[in-house]
């Protein structure tokens, strides 16, 4: 029995664990610091009120004990490995391994010469970190409503830093909620702005020209103010500044701007690039052993023309499959092949029942078919998730 130890609950980590789990003679253990598995792709409805936290969370325990006692779950931090001895250190425990999948994803990337910026936005790849912005986004209308002591009287400014998948989502959702209110409580909703702001020329950078089109127009319909070419200089209490001189005020600030690599890979001696994700071997290997892999968002990933892949839920499961089939190879002793995938399509939520997609480089969709397609996408996952939290409680049970 080969044991095969997987560092972090994320897309890629469950997505190698349900590959890997037809294989009778592998041993599974996954690890994460958190107790369960956050659904990031599905944060702008969280943060916008419109999901609630079971839509967006799932708890790992019970998702492992729905593999029949083949997939153990250690609720735990990893803090350190040792690679050659094949370890991985705990918080106050030590496990060896076979084989390893590093899957640590990555954290927001509140970047240092932005001065205050940690201190004054949120992020949204942590889920507490999301619930607080979401209690804020809520609090801030109830108070509106209601003329509470301590809400602010006439306009007020949300500002969405960083243009990027997760910046237009956040910002067109919060911006059609507010669009929602303001049918019923008028124009409490409407003195609520939406700034989304990026240094980049445009919205989307690295995307198709017909998401970009599309998603723009989409946002401005839904009064999102959008600030492209915008450097941000400092954040404080109650202003953005901007390299320019110029400054706007704000409420508060969610920042999706940049990522960079969880905690873990501080400890890992190994090649990284300027966000700190790992620098792999073209067969995802780390450390020069090829027992020990890297997937998702802790390392950096290149499709066969070296273009590195952006950090996607789906980028995270391609490299998740490759490693749990090469794992196998390994171990038969078979010849395996370098990675190579690329991005098959790409999804916007865009607020409501409205979303812009594109599809192997030719199809494209927008409005509601497009939300169709996303939503059938993401229910689906959460369906396989929630169907192997049932078959777990089932085996408690009986």
């Amino acid at each position: 029995m080969k044991k095969v130890m997987v560092i972090g609950g994320g897309y890629g980590g469950l997505r190698a664990i349900e590959t890997l789990y037809k294989y009778e003679d592998i041993a599974i253990t996954l690890i994460d610091k958190n107790p369960y598995h956050y659904l990031q792709t599905e944060a702008y409805g969280y943060i916008a009120g419109r999901f609630d936290v079971h839509e967006v969370a799932i708890d790992l325990k019970n998702w492992c004990e729905g593999f029949k006692d083949r997939v153990t779950f250690i609720h735990k931090e990893a803090t350190s490995v040792n690679f050659e001895e094949k370890i991985v250190y705990l918080d106050d425990n030590e496990l060896s391994y076979d084989y390893l999948i590093i899957a640590t994803g990555a954290k927001t990337h509140f970047f240092s010469f932005i001065k205050g910026l940690r201190e004054n936005s949120y992020g949204v790849k942590n889920l507490q970190r999301a619930h607080n912005f979401r209690v804020e986004f809520e609090d801030l209308i109830y108070k509106k409503l209601r003329h509470e002591e301590g809400y602010q009287e006439g306009e007020l400014n949300i500002a969405v830093g960083g243009a990027g998948l997760s910046g237009v989502e956040v910002a067109a959702e919060m911006a059609y909620v507010l669009e929602t209110y303001s049918k019923t409580i008028g124009d409490t909703a409407k003195e609520i702005h939406i700034y989304l702001i990026d240094a980049s020329d445009t919205i989307l950078p690295g995307m198709g020209k017909y998401s970009i089109e599309k998603t723009k127009k989409r946002l401005e319909s839904l009064g999102v103010k959008i600030l492209t070419g915008a450097f941000i200089n400092s954040v404080d209490g109650s202003h953005i500044y901007f390299k320019n001189g110029e400054k706007i005020p704000y409420s508060f600030m969610i920042f999706t701007g940049g990522i960079k690599a969880a905690e873990l890979n501080d400890s890992v001696k190994n090649e990284k690039n300027s966000i700190n994700q790992l620098i792999a071997s073209p067969e995802l290997n780390i450390q020069d052993h090829e027992e020990v892999f890297a997937i998702g968002d802790c390392v950096q990933i290149k499709d066969s023309e070296e273009n590195i892949l952006p950090p996607t839920a789906q980028v995270a499961e391609k490299s998740a499959e490759y490693v749990a089939k090469t794992i196998r190879q390994r171990i038969d002793g078979v010849e395996s092949q370098a990675f190579d995938a690329d991005v098959q399509g790409i999804f916007i939520a865009l607020g409501g029942k409205y979303a812009v997609g594109e599809m192997f480089k030719y199809i494209k969709v927008k409005g509601y078919i497009a939300y169709l397609l996303k939503k059938a996408i993401t229910h689906a996952y959460y369906l396989g998730l929630r169907f192997r939290i049932n078959t777990g409680f089932k085996n408690r049970i009986r």
